[in-house]
């Protein structure tokens, strides 16, 4: 089964995919982070989310490109945290499948799906603070808005999670209560 949780900056979409996880009670949990580590501001902040996802039962999995090339240990529960970063990384990263980015997230997370019993991606809302962008960041808004549509027909239920509320859009209890 595969969630998509859509937000804003500072929404509460990161909590509430965790929530998710842990309320399955599936294990092992896997967290898979894509924000790459730029400076030491970004190393503290990943090492102090790594040590409370740890707390939690997830084991982390650094990958900022070239998602289809993980292979996890065995069956289990996946966070997979930013899809924004992940984005960015496969766009414009030395490493990253450039102008192949879309069919390289796609497929990665396609076998991410495979791999799991139970797979939670999260990603940014885009669009809703302009129209008008500087430079290259149109192309990263627009690919990272078409992944978010693609995964979105994917998945067996989306949420977007507005001020720590989440809303059902796919699946869950909405698709439940029309039956």
């Amino acid at each position: 089964m595969m969630t998509l949780v859509m937000g804003g900056a500072a929404s509460g979409k990161s909590e509430f995919a965790e929530q998710l996880l842990l309320q399955s009670g599936i294990l092992p949990r896997y967290y898979i982070a894509t924000m790459q580590p730029f400076d030491e501001e970004c190393r503290l902040r990943i090492e102090k989310h790594r040590q409370m996802r740890a707390q939690k039962r997830f084991e982390t999995i650094e990958c900022y490109t070239g998602l289809a090339d993980l292979h996890l240990p065995q069956k289990g529960a996946v966070l997979l945290e930013c899809m924004s970063n992940l984005v960015a990384n496969e766009l414009y990263s030395p490493e990253g499948a450039g102008e192949e980015a879309l069919s390289a997230i796609l497929t990665g997370v396609e076998q991410l799906a495979a791999q799991s019993r139970q797979l939670v991606v999260v990603s940014n809302e885009v669009f809703s603070g302009g129209l008008d962008y500087a430079g290259d960041t149109g192309r990263y808004l627009r690919l990272l808005a078409e992944v978010n549509r693609k995964l979105a027909a994917r998945a067996h239920r989306v949420c977007e999670v507005v001020c720590g509320i989440p809303q059902e859009h796919k699946g869950g209890w909405q698709e439940h209560a029309d039956a």
